[in-house]
């Protein structure tokens, strides 16, 4: 695989319990080329979850080697965090009354953007993810459809060309999933953007994925 995205050699994570150490993952080797939907298949506590985990630094892996997005997973962390995106399972939370452009708009600012490059990007990412006309509205007033939508926004809103989606669909109904299924699509389609996600569910990954690592 020439010039991967992604490069990863025995990432390990272990957890110290009461009970003894706990092999969440063992020694995951991934290879991701740029422009291509890899999906993560596995049931839950496969460690599908702690991997992405740890190729977004969020946890130090125990033990193994990466380089995400150009930049090595533990020397060059601030890096890899500026140039992907992460959306995780159990979307943001922020206050009810908050409104969605003006959060998306936050977001981008604290990933550096000015003001108006912030709003320049909401006005260009609302029609592409169907949130146009939803900027004005309370996230407590979004269904869930709308508000996965705003999640996985706001891990867009600094134009990333790599993005993990941590299983985007879980607990939407088939219309729902179907829509999100489409705008994932156009993120490599139209943007040409790097996807991994990961599903425990076989329709998803089918529909998805270009390439399936089973854990």
């Amino acid at each position: 695989m020439t010039d991967p995205v992604i490069a990863a050699r025995g990432l390990t994570k272990h957890f110290a319990t009461k009970t003894g150490v706990v092999e969440a993952v063992r020694g995951v080797d991934i290879e991701v080329s740029r422009g291509e939907i890899v999906g993560l298949l596995g049931p839950n506590g496969a460690g599908k979850t702690t991997t992405l985990r740890m190729l977004t630094t969020l946890l130090p892996p125990t033990a193994g080697t990466a380089t995400v997005a150009g930049a090595d997973l533990l020397r060059e962390s601030r890096t890899v965090r500026s140039r992907i995106g992460y959306v995780a399972q159990i979307g943001a939370a922020p206050s009810p009354g908050t409104r969605l452009g003006e959060e998306l708009v936050a977001q981008a600012r604290l990933q550096g953007l000015s003001k108006s490059a912030a709003q320049a990007r909401l006005a260009e990412l609302a029609p592409r993810l169907d949130l146009e006309g939803l900027e004005g509205r309370a996230l407590a007033e979004l269904s869930g459809g709308q508000r996965r939508r705003f999640d996985v926004a706001l891990g867009l809103m600094h134009d990333p060309k790599l993005v993990f989606l941590d299983e985007p669909t879980t607990g939407l109904d088939p219309q729902s999933r179907a829509n999100l299924w489409k705008h994932i699509r156009s993120l490599r389609d139209d943007l040409g953007v790097t996807v991994v996600l990961t599903t425990h569910y076989l329709d998803e990954a089918d529909a998805l994925a270009d390439r399936l690592l089973v854990m």
